[in-house]
């Protein structure tokens, strides 16, 4: 058996910086989560995506409750990720709302098309799964949105990474 110094169930406090700057360490894929429908056409940058099954294939979404997209994608009932290929990052803090553009307006930037829900696919992401909300669950400050797969496109390009507050070109 391993020695513990705390007893189970003994937990150190973390401060929101230092967990914000450990997570900084985590690399992670950019994405733009984007949707449009009766809650309006929105899109956000995220990296806050992952895998959960793939019997249905099945991801999730975490997103900031205060951000203008999380109604829009409650309303909606769809999204699309479309995780970016190295030489978008220009696109990536356009959706982060760093630029002053918001809704629709967002799309102004890149080449966009739709598959089988109808949110927005950017044609030359790495890959983009089309997919609607089956489910969210509110946990803290965010909402997890949990998507069926409902198409999937792939280009064959470099990735993208955000790394130590930095993007990072892979493959």
């Amino acid at each position: 058996m391993i020695p513990f110094d705390k007893p189970l169930g003994e937990q150190a406090l973390v401060d929101k910086q230092t967990y914000r700057d450990a997570m900084a360490r985590l690399a992670a894929a950019v994405n733009i989560i984007t949707t449009t429908g009766p809650g309006g056409t929105r899109g956000f940058t995220a990296s806050a995506v992952c895998s959960v099954t793939d019997t249905p294939p099945t991801l999730l979404v975490c997103l900031n409750r205060n951000s203008d997209s999380n109604q829009a994608l409650k309303d909606n009932g769809i999204l699309c990720v479309n995780t970016l290929a190295a030489g978008h990052e220009d696109l990536s803090p356009i959706f982060a709302g760093m630029t002053g553009l918001e809704g629709a307006d967002r799309f102004t930037h890149g080449t966009w098309s739709r598959l089988e829900t109808g949110a927005a696919v950017l044609d030359d992401a790495l890959v983009s799964f089309d997919c609607t909300i089956a489910q969210s669950v509110e946990v803290g400050t965010h909402t997890i949105f949990i998507c069926e797969v409902q198409a999937v496109k792939t280009n064959p390009a470099p990735g993208l990474l955000y790394f130590a507050r930095n993007y990072h070109a892979i493959g």
